[in-house]
């Protein structure tokens, strides 16, 4: 029996619509459905599903949550496609995703009450040209965290933009294999913070308008502790002048105003070919954990941190006094470029036992008065009547093996 080529065409037609759902995409636009339309789309989705948001402003109430793999929601534009969730009355964040292989691409979400984007437990998140905003400007108010994976591994960020967050506007935290590339924050109290993470790549940001503009911290009493091996390079981190603005009790409520670049408690840090500018406490702040830890595991002391090849603007011209007290109180005027607290264990204070705890390259400096400080505060709290700041570099100068490239598992 012969088949005519037009029924040979209908009943491939026919095929195809049987095995993908539908000829051509299904976009969802904005309107007074969107919100049952998007969340939806979300729970009945499938791996190799691509959500596809229009142009305009979609005004929910309710936050949005997805915990299907392999799943992606594409806008139309950074700028274009924007999730506002102003009038938003229950969730606590705007979006929760709780799914591995995960893509967010070309939108915007906006003053949610709570967190912006919250990632939890994933294998593979991927944030493209994406945009996290209160566009009310820096309040307390505002939701804590822009972008925020935890306990997540092979984590990009790229293209992004985070503006407003109390907290941190693009956070990573207890995460391993981690990029950041490419992507602007402002006005937060933390611009870029890295959290109790291992192997992470921070690299050709834009960090300012911040209260500090990149942080790498390690804190004691969560699951995993002792951050390693993140290189911070090729990003401009200026002007970061915002008041902290955090709510009290929040940990970064205790980051001095203007700050460039803060390491607390963190190994193998290399801080690389970056230009740090107009931050009015410190280019670059080494310290250790202050506040007591009953976490008897937990290392509050940095080691192994490589600074070299930056360039240093015009940093230390006017010391947060509440909140960098120990730097103002042993220090007079222009501050140096790059300030460590000097606190390091008992017996390596004594002379008993060395490590490498800071490691300086060749840096540049415009200032007139030392680029790097030890401030030794040791030996303040200890024999105030011995102390006296080091501003050596030499004692200092060293090399450190590179940090070496990230790899996600799926390359």
């Amino acid at each position: 029996m012969k088949i005519s080529l037009s029924k040979i065409i209908v009943i491939n037609f026919f095929i195809f619509i049987n095995l993908t759902g539908s000829l051509f995409s299904n976009t969802i636009q904005p309107g007074p459905l969107s919100y049952e339309e998007i969340q939806k789309a979300l729970i009945l989705s499938k791996p190799g599903d691509i959500i596809e948001l229009g142009e305009g402003i979609f005004e929910f109430e309710d936050g949005l949550s997805l915990d299907v793999n392999n799943v992606t929601i594409s806008g139309e534009g950074i700028n274009k496609t924007i999730l506002s969730f102003k009038n938003q009355k229950s969730g606590a964040e705007g979006l929760m995703i709780t799914s591995s292989g995960v893509t967010l691409k070309d939108f915007a979400v906006e003053d949610t009450i709570g967190d912006a984007i919250v990632v939890k437990g994933a294998n593979g998140i991927n944030f493209l040209r994406v945009r996290t905003e209160w566009t009310g400007g820096p309040k307390e108010t505002n939701g804590a965290y822009g972008f925020y994976p935890v306990q997540s591994t092979d984590v990009l960020i790229d293209g992004c933009i985070a503006i407003g967050a109390s907290d941190a506007g693009i956070y990573v935290g207890q995460s391993e294999r981690i990029k950041v590339l490419n992507s602007i924050a402002r006005y937060n109290v933390a611009g870029i913070e890295i959290e109790n993470s291992f192997y992470a790549e921070v690299i050709g940001n834009l960090s300012e308008h911040n209260t500090g503009g990149i942080l790498v911290f390690d804190l004691p009493d969560l699951p995993q502790q002792g951050g390693h091996h993140i290189l911070l390079e090729n990003n401009i981190v200026r002007n970061n002048d915002t008041e902290n603005f955090a709510p009290e009790g929040n940990i970064v409520g205790n980051t001095p105003n203007g700050t460039g670049i803060m390491v607390m408690a963190n190994q193998f840090v290399e801080i690389k070919n970056n230009e740090i500018k107009n931050n009015a406490t410190a280019g670059i702040l080494i310290a250790s954990y202050q506040d007591e830890a009953e976490d008897k595991n937990y290392n509050p002391i940095a080691s192994n941190i490589f600074i070299h090849g930056n360039s240093l603007i015009n940093n230390g011209f006017s010391v947060d006094k509440i909140r960098a007290s120990p730097i103002s109180e042993v220090t007079n005027g222009k501050v140096p470029d790059i300030i460590w607290d000097g606190v390091v264990p008992f017996i390596e204070w004594i002379g008993l036992r060395s490590s490498q705890r800071i490691i300086l390259g060749d840096n540049y400096s415009d200032s007139d008065t030392p680029i790097f400080a030890n401030l030794k505060l040791m030996t303040k709290y200890l024999i105030s009547s011995l102390h006296k700041v080091d501003t050596n570099y030499e004692n200092y100068r060293g090399e450190l093996n590179p940090i070496r490239p990230v790899i996600f598992e799926k390359d």
